[in-house]
């Protein structure tokens, strides 16, 4: 198994920032030199703007008990490792307006802090304190903390959000920057002296919640891993989540059950599989894809081996993704290659039961239009969409291409994508990472999107310190038929401390415990390429090239 799994949860149990499966081995910098430190207890008449520390005590090891939490998909969120050293555990709330009510929790090594600081992201519409990633991060000798972003609640509803703009505001950007600024003092009075590097680490919400910080607050984090962002935040819940809805629920006629998935799901992998000239059961670049699922039409009686007219019509919606009357792209569709896997965000168990129709509908209902009692099926994208773009644009979206300030201070950002998330269409990073490549360099925005050498040049112009690595056969933040197990943070940490920028990040297949499968994850636009003999499950018989 790699080092450190930072593929950051998005689902199951989910907060996005759970369950990083960590066993990071690379070198840390010396422990900072040591001044007036504080008692662990004392910390709690700690005097921080806008702050009451509610909490500061000494956990001893393995005596953390987790707090109750659910996720995205609406289970109980996992026990945090029972095995974390001793921390002492600081918890305090932050109200930088008069309606925040920000939760946030730093822990503390008590021996053996590593002189650095890790913050953790979210998931869906958050709601709770990413408790399992901050033992994973304590147990590697960070500082660390999370924060619920300003409420409390079921990461898959925003009911919180109505009659409450300013709390929409902690959660579009606010309380993960206060957090922020606070951990950072507290670390500095606890152990006497300031974190060396600080480093931000999520995936989904907090793959957005990174980004925020790279554009709003560049001074915050030297080191980013902002895994499948939802960071073009307005049009993924109108053009991905709410497009889905409408598709699949608007006729009861056009829902796709979940036991004609496998079949959607072997005639795409039939269809392209072969496309890289190995035969492994993975669509390794799903844009070249040609699927046509119209070959799934039922000639004869409905069964689960096809699909109705209507359920076909759905289907091709979810591949197209979102247009407007004049055929202009809102946000990018889905891609094939997991679809066995849509049941949780995509189509749900029964009808209205996927995580899609309720992220994309909450949004609508209690962001956007302060109405519980809004229908969805009245959404209509020609006169709608600028609606939340021209109200919360400003506020959730993560969609600034120029990083200037962040490079100019020595920031490395790493992304990553699983190219079949079925949560966050994969083309949406594709597409932000491409900004910011013709922001950052001579590259027009037509090179960009046909992938010309001019384009590739770009890209080494801003690879310094951003790169793109998608995943073939990962679905959202971790899991699916591909290598989906793999150590960014690792690459990162060593691209921040020791100048060494990542050429590939070598992803496993696990089953059963065993890897039985290996691939490196190339710097986009390289795709990995098999170099003709040896096993096509082994990463050594690859390597990354332009396609």
């Amino acid at each position: 198994m790699p080092s450190r799994n930072l593929i950051l949860k998005c689902g199951g149990s989910l907060t996005v920032a759970v369950c990083l499966a960590l066993l990071f081995a690379s070198a840390t910098l010396a422990p900072a030199p040591i001044g007036a430190a504080s008692s662990c207890e004392s910390l709690v008449s700690l005097a921080l703007p806008h702050t009451t520390i509610t909490l500061a005590e000494v956990v001893p090891s393995g005596g953390f008990v987790q707090p109750g939490a659910r996720g995205v998909r609406g289970g109980a969120q996992a026990d945090a490792a029972s095995a974390l050293p001793a921390f002492c555990r600081v918890a305090a709330t932050l109200k930088p307006s008069s309606d925040s009510d920000i939760k946030m929790e730093i822990w503390l090594p008590v021996t053996g802090w590593n002189g650095k600081f890790e913050a953790v992201g979210n998931g869906g519409y958050a709601g709770s304190i990413s408790y399992p990633a901050m033992g994973e991060a304590l147990k590697l000798g960070y500082a660390t903390a999370s924060t619920d972003t300003g409420h409390e609640g079921d990461a898959r509803s925003a009911a919180w959000a109505l009659h409450h703009p300013e709390l929409v505001v902690d959660y579009g950007y606010r309380a993960v920057h206060e957090m922020t600024l606070k951990a950072k003092r507290i670390v500095e009075a606890f152990y006497g002296a300031a974190a060396q590097i600080s480093y931000f680490n999520g995936c989904s919400t907090g793959g957005r919640q990174g980004l925020m910080e790279a554009q709003r607050y560049p001074d915050d984090y030297t080191g980013i891993l902002a895994g499948a962002p939802a960071n073009y935040f307005t049009h993924l819940q109108t053009g991905a989540s709410l497009w889905v809805a409408l598709a699949t629920l608007k006729d009861p006629e056009s829902y796709i059950p979940p036991a004609k998935l496998p079949a959607i799901n072997e005639a795409s992998v039939a269809a392209c599989d072969n496309l890289d000239g190995i035969k492994d059961g993975l669509i390794n670049n799903p844009r070249l894809c040609k699927f046509d699922p119209s070959t799934l039409l039922c000639k004869g009686e409905d069964s689960a081996t096809c699909l109705t007219s209507k359920q076909l019509e759905a289907l091709k919606r979810i591949y197209s993704g979102a247009h407007d009357d004049h055929g202009k792209e809102i946000f990018p569709g889905f891609m094939p290659g997991d679809e066995k896997n849509w049941v949780a965000f995509i189509t749900g168990p029964t009808p209205y039961k996927a995580a899609v129709y309720d992220l994309g509908v909450d949004f609508i209902k209690y962001m956007v239009f302060d109405n519980p009692n809004w229908d969805f099926r009245t959404w209509n994208y020609e006169k709608d969409t600028q609606i939340p773009d021209d109200r919360l644009t400003a506020t959730l979206n993560a969609t600034d291409p120029n990083l200037r300030a962040f490079r100019s201070r020595g920031g490395k950002l790493i992304l990553y994508h699983g190219w079949t998330d079925p949560a966050i269409p994969s083309m949406n990073t594709v597409n932000y990472y491409k900004s910011v490549v013709t922001t950052m360099s001579a590259v027009s925005a037509d090179a960009a999107a046909d992938e010309t050498e001019d384009f590739i040049h770009g890209v080494t112009q801003v690879e310094d310190f951003a790169r793109l690595f998608m995943v073939p056969g990962m679905d959202h933040c971790f899991g699916g038929p591909g290598p989906n197990t793999f150590d960014a943070f690792g690459a990162l940490v060593s691209w921040v401390e020791h100048k060494q920028a990542p050429e590939k990040i070598v992803a496993s297949h696990i089953t059963g415990g065993t890897v039985d499968r290996t691939r490196p994850l190339c710097p986009y636009p390289q795709v990995a390429a098999y170099k003709g003999t040896g096993s096509t499950d082994d990463a050594a018989n690859f390597v990354c090239k332009a396609p």
